[in-house]
This record gives structure tokens, C-alpha cells and sequence, in this order.
């Protein structure tokens, strides 16, 4: 059986190295970017260097004709998707609550929340059984600052995670009968760009000492349960939340 991925905002840090994993894992993949094309373009030739199908695809997440626009693509491109990996998503400018502007905040909201709800809701109508689909699997990506609140930094980044853990819960139980797993993982602290797009290039530094374990995570380690969330290894696996973040 062929399997088929979409794995949104790919073109860097989790999204890219969970692209390179599932091209290494066999599947033919979908990803999509939103300004880094370069990077997305990078992304795409290694994973076909594995042998793969590989189409890549512009899209904004907080924009519900560019989602639809994009699953009709993939249906043209790759046929029936198998996994879905909702990984597009933004911190918002950091700070206090009382500074935070609604723009900031409507924006966080639509990246992270609306868009991973309607890419879901696609995906799951193309793969429920209840829709003449044969079943597959949805990755949303959560935080551990769902956990935590973020409190001085990220209250709104956490929120809007807070909310996608309610949403993987809930969907999971809804479709579980139609052959569809939903599942999501929290990353900590992990090395990746964000920080520093989010104005604080020290952070790692700053709060990896707070870990247990005394270091940030790498991109590949969040990757690693994102690929087998979304494989049959993980087959009696749904409504789960799994945190990777080193026991923080």
C-alpha cells in the first residue's frame, strides 16, 4: 500500500525533518510552505533522493479557500492521502498579556487553531470509511506550553495549543469507528529557528538549564514520534498526546 502525507509548513525546523523521515520511511509526500520557498524546495529534493513522490505547494493555513484549494491539488497530484501532519503554526510577538494587540492575537488563533481544524476536517473527509475513504492518520502539533501557560512570553501561543489538544481529543473519538487516528505531539524546548524569529535568539540557552535533562531537543527527535504516530506501528494509538520535551 502506497502512503501518501501532507505535512504542512515543511520547509523548516519540525515540519522539514518530519519530511526527510517519512521520505526515508517510504511515503510520497505533500508539503506545503508559506514564504520559504527556497527552503521548501530544499526540503523536497532530499526527500525524493529516497525515491519518493514529492509535490510542494504555497499555501496560507489561516486561509480556508487556499486549504480546500490544496487538498483538490494533492487529490490531482498524489491521490488519497493516508497522514496528515498539522504542523504549520507561529509563536505571535512574545510578551506580557496586557501588551499582547488583537491583531497578534487573531493571527495565532487562525495559523494555529483554524488552520489545523479545517486541514483536519478535509483530511478527514477523504479518509473516512463513513466517506468511502479507507482510513488513515492525523498528527496535530501541540506544545508543552499547553502545559506550562508561558506565562511573560507565549500565554497566547499556549492557548491556542491548549485549544488543539481539546480538538485532538475530541476528533479522535468522533472518527475513531471511520478508521481514522488522531493524535498530537507536544514539543519543549526544541532547536529551531522560532526563537529567534520570535525576537529572543537566547532562549534556548536561557531555559535549557531548567530541563531535566539539561538540553534542548532536536527537530529529528520530535520527528521520530510525529512518523510513528502516523504509521501502523501506532495502530491501537488515538486521542493520544505525546510530549516530547524532555520531562519538562
Amino acid at each position: 500500500m502506497t502512503h501518501t502525507a501532507l505535512v504542512t509548513g515543511a520547509s523548516r525546523g519540525i515540519g522539514a525533518a518530519t519530511a526527510r523521515l517519512l521520505a526515508k520511511r517510504g511515503y510520497d509526500l505533500a508539503l506545503t510552505y508559506e514564504t520559504s520557498a527556497k527552503d521548501a524546495e530544499a526540503v523536497a529534493r532530499e526527500a525524493e533522493a529516497q525515491g519518493v513522490r514529492v509535490k510542494i505547494y504555497q499555501v496560507n493555513v489561516a486561509e480556508e479557500q487556499q486549504i480546500l484549494a490544496l487538498f483538490d491539488k494533492i487529490d490531482r497530484d498524489l491521490g488519497p492521502l493516508t497522514g496528515l501532519v498539522n504542523n504549520a503554526g507561529i509563536t505571535g510577538p512574545a510578551g506580557r498579556m496586557e501588551d499582547l494587540r488583537a491583531a497578534d492575537l487573531m493571527q495565532v488563533l487562525a495559523v494555529n487553531v483554524f488552520g489545523s481544524m479545517i486541514a483536519a476536517r478535509e483530511a478527514v473527509r477523504r479518509m473516512s470509511t463513513r466517506h468511502g475513504g479507507k482510513g488513515g492518520s492525523i498528527v496535530n502539533l501541540s506544545s508543552a506550553a499547553a502545559r506550562i501557560g508561558s506565562p511573560n512570553e507565549f500565554i497566547h501561543y499556549a492557548a491556542s495549543k491548549g485549544a488543539i489538544d481539546s480538538f485532538t481529543l475530541g476528533l479522535a473519538r468522533e472518527v475513531g469507528e471511520d478508521g481514522v487516528r488522531v493524535n498530537a505531539v507536544r514539543p519543549g524546548l526544541i532547536e529551531t529557528e522560532i526563537h529567534a524569529r520570535a525576537g529572543m535568539p537566547d532562549r534556548l540557552a536561557r531555559l535549557a538549564p531548567l530541563n531535566p535533562m539539561k538540553r534542548a531537543g532536536t527537530a529529528d527527535e520530535v520527528a521520530e514520534a510525529i512518523v510513528w504516530l502516523l504509521s501502523d506501528a501506532a495502530s491501537y494509538v488515538t486521542g493520544t498526546l505525546v510530549d516530547v520535551a524532555g520531562g519538562r
